[in-house]
């Protein structure tokens, strides 16, 4: 089975300028609505299956949730479904926006 990887925000800040990566966020809705990352695409138990499905699993795929401890089972869950490249942001949208919030809506 392929495991996830952590990220530090600098380096998904490095991966993110060099490849096209997709950044998914598992924070409750209101959360993300309130800010994330940009270009971050919703993730929840209902939306799962149909992300999953057309996702293109070769990609870089960075999960970010509040603070780095829900996004590794969510990484290693997305892992076991074939995704290739599968990262943990460690520190969370709460260290990205710390660190990057220009880069946040």
């Amino acid at each position: 089975m392929t495991e996830f990887k952590h990220l530090s925000c600098e380096s998904a800040w490095q991966l993110m300028r060099e490849t096209e990566v997709v950044i998914v966020d598992i924070r409750d809705e209101l959360s993300y609505k309130t800010s994330h990352i940009k270009q971050a695409i919703h993730l929840s138990n209902e939306s799962a299956a149909a992300f999953i499905a057309a996702a293109d699993k070769d990609l870089a795929t960075i999960v970010c949730c509040y603070h780095g401890n829900s996004s590794q089972s969510a990484a290693q869950y997305l892992a076991s479904q074939a995704f290739t490249q599968v990262y943990s942001l460690d520190g969370g949208f709460q260290q990205w926006q710390l660190q990057f919030p220009e880069y946040c809506q």
